[in-house]
């Protein structure tokens, strides 16, 4: 379900709330060596970022402190999401394939390591994508889009657990409560989001929202769904409790992820085509700040387990930015692969 952005117009990057900011840090970064053309770093964070890149269907990992690249692992063809396991030593990639070759494996990767552990065919299932650790850290809830379908996926037991049917076309992302049993997947084809038991393994509900869903998450508690319209460049709150849709923001070209930040008062929007991204009070709905890039292609998003940076893919340009949220300003970048997508951190420091 990918597509090639629009051209638009060339435009400097920058922070709409903190530029000032932004320069400063970035020519400090530069001037001391902390910026160069063969390597990048983030100042004052460690662990590892583990980023997938698309067309060389690989995924690369990166040390924060020094910004080396610490190994390129092999995926399967077209990799496009990845998750991490909340002590940050497994990563799992959904190899999703290419137009004419649909993927059905997952990369299953050992961060300490630095290496694959398998790459775990899911057979008959086709076009693996969004992708959710349960509590526990051993199943995995990952779309499976040209099966209509949510797979539960044991990665410690290499096994297909359950397939739980949405019925929708184009279920291509997947948002899970914090209590590992509710999900809600965003039905590109269908223009609906749906409700799935977990437990039950059944389809609850699907409630219509603006046209080609894709971008979605859900906050902790399960009440809320927030959702970005492709065709309509909407984000929408979906009320899990009464299933009315309002809308929390408009005017995007493409809405291509949701992400909140730990304590879920602020929403995280990257606009691909808009090449920007976009800060949201998420009890308000009101617009915190704006941070725009230069034929960037803003894909993939997450953050630290305290809130305070997150780590945004530039697909154009193939780098990962490191932003201060609080200041809405780039503190560092990361040299990746091609066409970097799926990015998460990992506070495991790997040692070579």
């Amino acid at each position: 379900m990918r597509r090639s952005p629009m051209q638009t117009p060339q435009r400097v990057a920058r922070d709409t709330t903190g530029v000032a900011a932004g320069i400063a840090i970035f020519i400090a970064a530069l001037l001391s060596g902390g910026v160069t053309m063969a390597a990048a770093q983030v100042p004052g964070l460690t662990g590892t970022v583990i980023v997938t890149n698309k067309n060389p269907s690989t995924a690369t990992l990166i040390d924060l402190a020094s910004g080396a690249t610490l190994a390129t692992l092999p995926t399967g063809n077209g990799p496009h999401e990845i998750v991490i396991s909340r002590d940050g030593r497994t990563a799992v990639v959904t190899d999703y394939g290419t137009a004419p070759a649909p993927g059905s494996s997952l990369t299953i990767i050992d961060v300490a390591a630095l290496r694959v552990i398998r790459s775990l065919s899911l057979g008959e299932y086709r076009r693996p994508h969004g992708i959710v650790f349960l509590p526990g850290d051993s199943v995995v809830a990952v779309t499976v889009e040209a099966s209509r379908a949510v797979l539960l996926v044991n990665v410690r037991s290499m096994q297909v657990v359950n397939a739980v049917p949405t019925e929708k076309v184009g279920s291509h992302m997947v948002g899970v409560a914090a209590d590992g049993v509710r999900a809600w997947t965003g039905d590109i084809g269908s223009h609906t989001v749906t409700e799935l038991d977990l437990a039950t393994g059944r389809a609850l509900r699907s409630i219509a929202v603006p046209a080609q869903p894709e971008a979605l998450t859900v906050t902790p508690d399960g009440h809320e769904v927030w959702v970005g319209s492709n065709a309509t460049g909407r984000v929408s709150v979906v009320d899990a409790r009464t299933g009315s849709v309002t809308t929390a923001a408009e005017g995007f070209l493409w809405p291509y992820r949701v992400l909140f930040t730990p304590d879920a008062r602020t929403v995280l929007l990257p606009d691909y085509r808009g090449e920007s991204l976009r800060f949201i009070e998420r009890a308000s709905r009101q617009e915190l700040g704006r941070m725009e890039f230069t034929a960037g292609g803003p894909q993939g998003i997450t953050i630290t387990a305290d809130g305070r940076t997150a780590l945004l893919s530039l697909s154009a340009k193939g780098k990962i930015i490191a932003i201060d949220v609080a200041r809405r300003v780039v503190i560092g970048e990361l040299l990746v692969g091609e066409t970097p997508d799926g990015v998460v951190y990992s506070p495991v420091v790997v040692r070579r």
